[in-house]
């Protein structure tokens, strides 16, 4: 039972749809996965190349308050801490701590191997032998494995700064130094001190203290500026606080030297933390510098004091203080204390505050309460006799003076001990540690990543060379621009692939579609094209059709032989001829050898049945092109070639002409002078519309009419995807 299944295309103008895109992508389908399967390989390659990266962290506390002193109001409040977390992180930034980093782990000094370009690293770096490696490629003065050098010092002047020395290794322990330019060079030895005068008078010190390496290997050594050290350290260190007012900061640092790291942030740590101390433990020594330079002068008002008043004794004899004295008496040594202890705080306070501070506010209201009531006590020691007045004055200044020396006496020794407990506010947490694996580069990411920029890479590419190359691909394109109808759209086999390819390898001796598969979508297109002839030559005065193109590769051939095929097969008497005597293959796909045939019969008084040969189709004979001569264009001149096309023409239905294509050589347009049907085959997204343009007019300059045009190797699923249907075929198949 016949089933038929009409798909037809619909009018579309040229704008692209979603479909068209995805057609376009499905037709270069093995481009896109040949680039992409290139971007994946170059994800393997740099992923090989690239260094791996280790990350360092550590975790600091930074405590609000924290002192090793005691609470005593003298001390100025000394425990209070004014630095805010902010703070502290900008001085682990500061060049004061990374400064010192850099001088400890002489981070100025970088003292390498010399390796290949590209992969010389990456190869090295995967050396896993207790050796050296043997060098690759005959390099001898590169490193490929096992290589390493440890330099203590490297004193260079100004202008070396940031240049690579070349150090070669020698035999038993020796090396060789000399700058970029070659100007000078100088031999050391490891372990020993190197010092010499450059050209210049400058003086070169250099002491490398291990060094592990072929004789003839070349290291780079250099010395960057310290700021510039510093600067490149600022810009790898991340401080951050975990968490806005926990106080805790963690401090990351990456790098290829999992080990260097680590050692970077411990020394970081040691150098902040130690400076912290000691910046808090500088309070406690300020105050404490102060009072003993205090004490002395303190120690001589008590001594003189001390004399006056027994002197006074001595001279006065044995006098006794009464009550109401001795109450005046404590009450003003009482005073007088308190205003000697506010007017300290005061002096420390204004050292610290603007004057316009509440708390120096409020100590002036204070002393200025006390001040008046001393004022008060004053009338009071007035109004005592005299003898009571002068002892209590010199009784007052030994007890006040005696209180204020034994109490900054006391108050200088918890300053030492203080200072020597002082512990700063902050601590360490989470000594620096090192990750086991690199933290980069990230494999799966780096593949997934060239993955999807090759897809995307090659996108981009068929769009660019799209733009670039527009080419016909719809019929109605030749007939809109060309103005000749298209006779027949034949759509891509994938069968005729596997046929064309056979019959190339010798695998196969026969390469005839029409015949493998007489179903094939191909084969029902030119069956309508052997239709709509009928009617084309019928216009004609003169028989035969010729097949022509505007390049090679396009399928006109596969037009030629198949539809002769068909035509025979429609029960006429059909002549094959391969007009192509430079490389015609019809041969070939016939299972013939193509010796006698066209170029023999031109070149040669060959007969008409000499150059015939019969094929397995019934009704079909073929006219081989013959070997191939050094003059073809000129052997179709030959009058010969009109009397063979009259015979065919005399002896048979039809005649079927494949000649070559026309912009490549003249030939085609000087066969089409004896037939009466020229058709021009295109191959569909192959051709720019100026390339048909042009085939026609050679024809036409040649006095030749083209019929028309057989749009061949038409992408069905793209025009499907494109248009919603099989686009410009029709099928109707058998079960």
């Amino acid at each position: 039972m016949p089933l038929t299944s009409p798909q037809s295309g619909q009018d579309d103008d040229d704008s692209l749809n979603i479909g068209e895109y995805f057609a376009t992508l499905l037709s270069h389908k093995w481009l896109i996965i040949s680039v992409t399967l290139l971007g994946l390989l170059a994800g393997f390659f740099y992923n090989f190349i690239s260094k791996p990266v280790y990350r360092a962290d550590a975790l600091l506390q930074v405590e609000e308050e924290a002192s090793g002193l005691v609470s005593f109001e003298a001390l100025g409040a000394l425990g209070e801490s004014s630095s805010s977390v902010d703070a502290e992180i900008e001085i682990l930034r500061s060049r004061m701590v990374l400064g010192n980093v850099v001088d400890r782990l002489r981070l100025q000094v970088v003292a390498a191997p010399r390796y290949a370009p590209v992969i010389g690293e990456a190869v090295a770096r995967r050396f896993r032998e207790s050796g050296v490696a043997k060098p690759w490629f005959g390099q001898d003065q590169l490193a490929w494995g096992g290589e390493k050098i440890e330099v203590e010092r490297l004193d260079v002047p100004d202008y070396l700064l940031g240049q690579a020395l070349r150090l070669t290794s020698g035999e038993t322990g020796g090396y060789t130094i000399e700058d970029p330019e070659g100007t000078w060079q100088f031999n050391g030895r490891v372990g020993e001190r190197l010092q010499e005068m450059l050209p210049g008078g400058e003086e070169l010190a250099l002491f490398v203290s291990y060094l592990k390496a072929r004789p003839g290997t070349e290291f780079e050594l250099l010395r960057n500026s310290r700021i510039d050290t510093i600067s490149a350290l600022v810009g790898k260190l991340s401080i951050r606080e975990k968490g806005r007012g926990s106080g805790i900061v963690q401090i990351a640092l990456e790098g290829h030297d999992r080990v260097g790291q680590k050692a970077i942030l411990d020394q970081l740590m040691y150098v902040y933390v130690r400076q912290n101390v000691e910046r808090r433990s500088a309070e406690a020594e300020s105050t404490l510098q102060f009072l003993e330079t205090q004490l002395p002068a303190l120690k001589e008002q008590l001594d003189a004091a001390e004399a006056a008043y027994n002197s006074y004794r001595l001279e006065e004899g044995s006098v006794d203080l009464t009550s109401e004295t001795q109450s005046v008496l404590a009450s003003v040594v009482r005073v007088d204390k308190e205003l000697v202890d506010l007017q300290q705080e005061r002096e420390e306070l204004r050292q610290r505050f603007k004057p316009e501070h509440p708390r120096l506010k409020a100590l002036d209201g204070k002393m200025a309460r006390l001040q008046r009531k001393r004022a008060e006590l004053d009338k009071n020691v007035a109004e005592l006799p005299g003898t009571q007045q002068k002892i209590l004055r010199l009784k007052r200044d030994v007890e006040v003076n005696t209180r204020l020396y034994t109490e900054l006496l006391n108050t200088a020794q918890q300053l030492r001990v203080a200072k020597a407990g002082t512990v700063g506010n902050v601590r360490i947490v989470d000594e620096a540690a090192a990750s086991t694996e690199p933290v980069a580069p990230k494999t799966p990411m780096i593949l997934a990543g060239s993955l999807v920029l090759g897809f995307i890479f090659s996108v981009v590419l068929i769009w660019l060379l799209r733009s670039l190359r527009v080419t016909v691909e719809t019929p109605e394109a030749i007939e809109r621009n060309l103005g000749l109808p298209v006779l027949a759209t034949v759509p891509h086999s994938k069968l005729e692939d596997r046929l064309a390819k056979a019959t190339k390898t010798g695998k196969s001796k026969m390469g005839l579609l029409a015949l493998e598969d007489g179903e094939d979508d191909s084969i029902e297109s030119l069956r309508s094209l052997r239709t709509t002839l009928r009617f084309t030559m019928a216009e004609s005065d003169r028989g035969g059709v010729l097949i022509t193109g505007p390049s090679q590769g396009i399928g006109k051939s596969f037009v030629s032989k198949n539809l002769a095929v068909l035509l025979a097969q429609a029960g006429e008497t059909v002549a094959l001829v391969d007009g192509d005597m430079r490389r015609g293959h019809l041969h070939r796909e016939f299972g013939l050898e193509k010796n006698l045939g066209l170029s023999e019969f031109l070149s040669q008084d060959l007969g008409f049945d000499a150059i015939v040969k019969p094929t397995i189709v019934e009704g079909l004979d073929i006219i081989t092109c013959g070997e191939r001569p050094p003059n073809s264009s000129e052997l179709l001149m030959n009058s010969r070639l009109e009397l063979l096309v009259q015979a065919l023409l005399n002896t048979y239905n039809q005649v079927v002409i494949d000649a070559p294509p026309i912009l490549a050589i003249s030939d085609a347009a000087t066969l089409a002078r004896y037939v009466g049907t020229t058709i021009m085959v295109a191959r569909a997204g192959q051709h720019p519309l100026a390339e048909l343009e042009q085939a026609l007019k050679r024809m036409s300059m040649s006095g030749i009419k083209t019929s028309g045009f057989v749009l061949n190797d038409l992408d069905t699923t793209r025009m499907r995807y494109r248009y919603g249907y099989s686009g410009y075929h029709y099928q109707y198949k058998y079960k």
